[in-house]
């Protein structure tokens, strides 16, 4: 279970990531939104109070309830489900940043809700997003996030709630006196590995393993990037691809919930970019509504590695932040369907607009879903000038 010196080092190493994830430093009289579920209402708790001897302004936003998001989807009418909040986007125009704290009561609520509601609504909320996308692009604006163990997700990867709390705390670094010191170090590492992937002139990657046979092309103007902040805990190195560059067969070993729905088995084939076969042995018609939000749903928006030797994930945890960052015996593989990242634009991203994103191959879309593959795997990188090189084998890049 969480003691209080876990909160506070979970605290202190949130605040270490928020500063990281923001291009610009943070300055007293900052506008910061602490987002919450219920369950992490003691852990909000010690944020709030670190947030204000900082001096910073906080803003608190409490997730609605598993019942109350229910009740939403199965009642609301049309106009009520792409219903616009008076000052959202003028909150959205002057935020600083923000952290957001996971701790759903239950994770399967949504499971028989028609997964179209869903899409409108989340499709309608996208303006927001966008805003704040473009005030991260500036360095006007940064976000973290991170899970709180709720007995939900505890049960559905199949573990007690110590355990599961265990496996965060580790994860975290937060069994140890100075965490942020560990996040320190990590950073260092990984910064070393993303300057060597970006040294490389890489026409296209190859992955391989049992069940995947993908190529990616990385496309003009791409940096690699990872543990920028935004996600505690993060260890991947990921960069969003030209989308148009992706052909071959992509396979997700490992299980995903998303709004409420469980999906196993997730089986994609690519051709000239886009999805053209998906089928799930699980969720296989939730799959398929996913896909159909927009046009971009069917394209690449990320392709991520992450190193076992940083990663001490090694159990199913039931939620995208720690599985696509599970390490494993083999590390672990994952696209994204949907949205690409701009910080993986080697240029200013806040001169990435919407003519030079379709210019250079970065995909827009309202979904953004990691899929993870664990199996043994090598990447074949084809360099500029013909030679091949072995990026990843066996869990770890061979750098």
């Amino acid at each position: 279970m969480f003691a209080s010196r876990h909160m506070e080092r979970y605290a202190k190493v949130l605040l270490w990531a928020l500063s990281t994830a923001r291009k610009k430093p943070l300055r007293k009289g900052d506008l910061i939104m602490l987002r919450f579920h219920k369950p992490a209402i003691e852990l909000a708790e010690v944020i709030y109070r670190h947030l204000i001897e900082r001096g910073f302004n906080p803003v608190l936003r409490l997730n609605p309830t598993s019942r109350m998001e229910k009740d939403f989807y199965r009642l609301a009418g049309q106009r009520q489900l792409v219903f616009k909040v008076p000052g959202d986007d003028i909150l959205s125009k002057n935020l600083d940043g923000a952290i957001y704290l996971y701790a759903p009561e239950s994770i399967t609520h949504l499971e028989k809700v028609d997964s179209k509601r869903i899409s409108r609504h989340v499709r309608s909320k996208k303006y927001l997003r966008d805003i704040l996308d473009k005030r991260e692009a500036e360095g006007l604006f940064g976000w973290t996030l991170c899970v709180f163990p709720t007995n939900r997700q505890a049960g559905h990867a199949g573990m007690t709630l110590a355990q599961y709390s265990d496996q965060i705390i580790k994860a975290c670094f937060l069994h140890r006196r100075d965490p942020v010191a560990e996040w320190e170090k990590a950073y260092t590492r990984i910064n070393q590995i993303k300057s060597w992937l970006n040294s490389l002139k890489i026409d296209w990657l190859t992955v391989e393993s049992e069940n995947v046979d993908l190529k990616i092309v990385p496309g003009r103007q791409r940096i690699w990037a990872g543990l920028s902040g935004h996600n505690i805990p993060s260890f991947e190195i990921f960069l969003s691809p030209d989308w148009r560059g992706t052909s071959g067969y992509y396979f997700a070993d490992q299980p995903s919930f998303r709004s409420g729905n469980y999906v196993a088995g997730v089986h994609l084939e690519f051709r000239k970019g886009v999805v053209v076969m998906a089928r799930a042995d699980k969720g296989n018609d939730f799959l398929q509504s996913q896909l159909a939000i927009d046009r971009g749903a069917r394209r690449v928006g990320e392709f991520s590695l992450t190193d076992k030797r940083f990663s001490k994930i090694r159990r199913f945890m039931a939620n995208t932040l720690f599985d696509e960052n599970f390490g494993g015996s083999q590390g672990n593989c994952h696209i994204a369907l949907g949205a690409s990242y701009a910080d993986t634009f080697a240029g200013d991203p806040a001169r990435l607009t919407s003519g030079k994103k379709k210019e250079l191959g970065f995909n827009d879309s309202a979904l953004h879903w990691d899929l993870v593959n664990t199996e043994r795997k090598t990447v074949v990188a084809k360099l500029h000038g013909g030679r091949k090189l072995t990026l990843y084998e066996n869990g770890a890049f061979k750098f």
